[in-house]
């Protein structure tokens, strides 16, 4: 018997306890009379328990979350589920389609929360995600990476003074925890005000896929799911390294515009007044060095060599105990060497 759970009803589709499948949810034509469908993958588990949604690219760039989501509906431990999961590997479809950011008509979607029936495009996007997803969950997980020509190391974003969002956090486990203010419109603003707890996943760059992102990525969902009572333990990845909370970061800006020699990347450690990376003329006749202006961790960097005079080059998380963060950081590398090697067509 299934347990007489009540079935999942989602844009005029049912789906019983036990089962999972896929529903497109209409939301608007191009201009061509081609319809766009927001696609959801709904597992409804046979026992009861919260309902959490996963989604990605509301950003249209920012494919590493597709992936993330493609492998999370491919672990094992998702068939033993209890509660629901909501999975859209995709919101923004127009965006995604065209490999940009943006809408068609240059909107940020993460701006555009809680939207609108009747609003814009990217406001009639925002407001049926929000009403046909987010709004049916008890707590979510939104993925992200940097835009395109820089890359994040991966990191969980946490809205101040949440402590089941921090709670949350080290349950996921990545490298580094970063306190970021809500911003008006963004989806974690508009879920705050609807009750729902959204935890911002940021990993990667934007239009590449990034292995350790992804690996990070859905072992962090499935340790997340596991302490919400979603999954048992058999099959989710143990969590092993500190994740580092940090308050406070910084961009290290160009001092000149020239060609950038890069000496630090993504999760290294560095002291205040480290070099990171040295701007010199085409001819080599002036350099300048971009020094670290605190104590901390690098989480996000600048993939472009020829830059301009202001441009954002490391992004630098504060933390004074360096040695304590490059011991985490050690662990975390370690921790994700050893975990299984994927299936042939699981390579990316």
């Amino acid at each position: 018997m299934t347990g007489q759970r009540a079935p999942f009803t989602i844009g005029g589709n049912s789906v019983a306890p036990g089962q999972r499948r896929t529903v497109d949810l209409r939301i608007s034509k191009l201009s061509d009379h081609t319809p766009v469908n927001m696609s959801v993958h709904v597992v409804h588990g046979r026992r009861p328990g919260p309902v959490m949604f996963v989604s990605a690219a509301i950003h249209g760039d920012e494919v590493i979350g597709a992936e993330i989501v493609r492998r999370l509906l491919r672990a094992k431990p998702i068939d033993h589920l209890a509660g629901t999961l909501l999975a859209v590997p995709i919101v923004n479809t127009f965006g995604f389609l065209n490999q940009s950011r943006y809408l068609p008509d240059r909107r940020d979607l993460n701006r555009c929360f809680p939207g609108h029936p009747d609003g814009s495009l990217a406001a009639r996007l925002a407001y049926h995600f929000m009403d046909d997803v987010v709004k049916r969950s008890d707590v979510g997980i939104d993925l992200h990476s940097a835009a395109i020509q820089r890359t994040n190391l991966p990191q969980i974003r946490l809205t101040p003074g949440v402590p089941r969002l921090e709670e949350l956090g080290r349950a996921f486990g990545a490298p580094v925890m970063v306190t970021s203010k809500l911003r008006e419109g963004s989806l974690r603003a508009a879920g705050q005000d609807a009750g729902v707890d959204i935890l911002l996943y940021e990993a990667g760059e934007g239009l590449r896929f990034d292995e350790y992102a992804a690996r990070t990525g859905v072992s962090g969902i499935l340790r997340v799911m596991q302490s919400l009572g979603m999954l048992g333990a058999r099959g989710v990845p143990k969590l092993r390294g500190e994740s580092l909370l940090c308050r406070n970061t910084a961009w290290a800006r160009a001092p000149s515009g020239g060609l950038l020699r890069a000496w630090k990347g993504t999760g290294d450690v560095v002291e205040k007044g480290a070099v990171m990376g040295v701007i010199s003329d085409p001819f080599g006749e002036n350099e300048a060095e971009v020094r670290a202006e605190s104590d901390g961790i690098v989480i996000g960097r600048t993939n472009l060599p020829v830059v301009n005079e202001g441009d954002a080059l490391f992004h630098v998380a504060a933390m004074p105990q360096t040695a304590r963060a490059e011991a985490a950081m050690e662990r975390h590398a370690d921790m994700t060497e050893a975990e299984r090697l994927f299936d042939e067509d699981e390579i990316i």
